[in-house]
């Protein structure tokens, strides 16, 4: 039956922030108060792609989704500077002086205190004084966190391994170089030495030198899995047949002259809706700019986003992979029309794409992952002095 339709609240304390959005609103609501001068530069501010929302229709906002952004932002500093620390040889610690220099490493905004950023969340930053200087440090509780945190990449890895074989199969070449694997590990679920270990798993993975991009690593299909070529839309579809037919729609275009009725026009859209297109046939195959073409980029991105850790993925995190899943610049477009299946939230300048299905009206994702889970226990922690 699933190849019928295809051709081949929180449980932490939530961070005191506004929403983006709502700051926005505010600050345009005080425009006729004030003088002209200042009145032209706050909207300035406000048509800028760091403020403007990606969604302007203020009825279409979910905001319980653009909520789970706003909680992204209060605890970039803590996801950043604990990767970070991380990384160093032990004590993992850094001097303040140098750490007051890497705001973008560490995500703290530039121009501010590293330290008041720490200060935020004493149970797992220190500020400890090596020979009278003071350092940035990781506390005993966070460095017992990440290890525990390890020990769960550890169990996880076949998991990860499995989603990476997928990711592979939905590229046009199989392969996808190494270094934006690792940009991506975050979205993934990949722990930080998944370049090293690749080479452990040599039937699923081949490790080459592409000598046409600078000499740079690639990491190769080993083998094709017939069975692993099965989206989660085909797999819900088994389950939920209507659900899944409602996700997606590619109206057919007719004039006012035509008498159509809603169940009319849902029969007609149905009917170039369905077949949809695999993710995972070859699309260089279709002729661009078809609706053919548009449903197979549309299923690679659900696809790609179904195989991350939380079920959605900020659009450079997604365009990072632009060249190997054929997706081109109008996606933007593409995406906004599915909005049963998709919601975009953010600024225009750094927009994320989540999956609506895979959360609750709360804005809390319905089959959590272990690494979210434990990621929400180290917010809590984040949130207790």
């Amino acid at each position: 039956m699933a190849r019928r339709l295809f051709s081949a609240q929180s449980p932490f304390p939530a961070p005191a922030t506004s929403s983006s959005a709502a700051a926005a609103e505010a600050a345009a609501s005080l425009l006729p108060l004030l003088p002209c001068k200042r009145r032209r530069k706050l909207l300035k501010k406000l048509n800028s792609p760091r403020v403007a929302p990606i969604e302007p229709e203020a009825a279409r906002r979910v905001a319980a989704l653009d909520a789970v952004l706003d909680r992204d932002a209060a605890f970039r500093f803590l996801s950043r500077a604990r990767s970070f620390l991380a990384s160093l040889p032990p004590p993992h610690q850094i001097p303040l002086a140098e750490a007051g220099k890497l705001h973008r490493e560490l995500g703290f905004p530039r121009g501010r205190s590293v330290s008041r950023a720490a200060a935020r969340h004493p149970l797992l930053f220190h500020l400890p004084k090596v020979d009278s200087i003071p350092h940035l440090a990781l506390t005993p509780l966070m460095r017992s966190l990440l290890d525990e945190e390890r020990r769960l990449h550890e169990d996880l890895l076949p998991t990860r391994i499995l989603a990476v074989r997928k990711l592979l199969m939905l590229t046009e070449h199989r392969r996808i170089p190494l270094a934006k694997l690792h940009h991506c590990r975050a979205v993934l679920g990949l722990p930080d030495d998944f370049r090293d270990r690749v080479r452990d798993f040599p039937d699923e993975f081949r490790v080459a030198v592409d000598h046409h991009a600078d000499g740079r690593h690639v990491l190769e299909l080993a083998r094709w899995d017939p069975s692993l070529a099965v989206s989660a839309l085909e797999r819900d579809f088994v389950t939920d047949e209507r659900r899944v037919r409602r996700t997606f729609r590619f109206a057919v275009p007719h004039s006012r002259s035509m008498p159509l009725d809603a169940e009319d026009a849902d029969r007609l859209d149905a009917a170039t809706t369905f077949p949809l297109v695999s993710p995972y046939t070859n699309g260089a195959l279709l002729r661009p700019w078809t609706p053919e073409a548009e449903k197979y980029r549309v299923g690679v991105v659900h696809e790609f986003l179904s195989l991350t850790v939380e079920k959605r993925a900020l659009i450079h995190h997604i365009f990072e992979f632009k060249e190997e899943l054929g997706l081109t610049r109008h996606m933007y477009a593409s995406l906004r029309k599915q909005n049963r299946a998709f919601y975009l939230a953010g600024t225009e300048m750094n927009w994320c794409v989540f999956i609506r299905d895979a959360y609750g009206d709360d804005g809390a994702l319905k089959e959590k992952d272990p690494l979210v889970l434990f990621n929400e226990k180290l917010q809590r922690y984040a949130t207790m002095t």
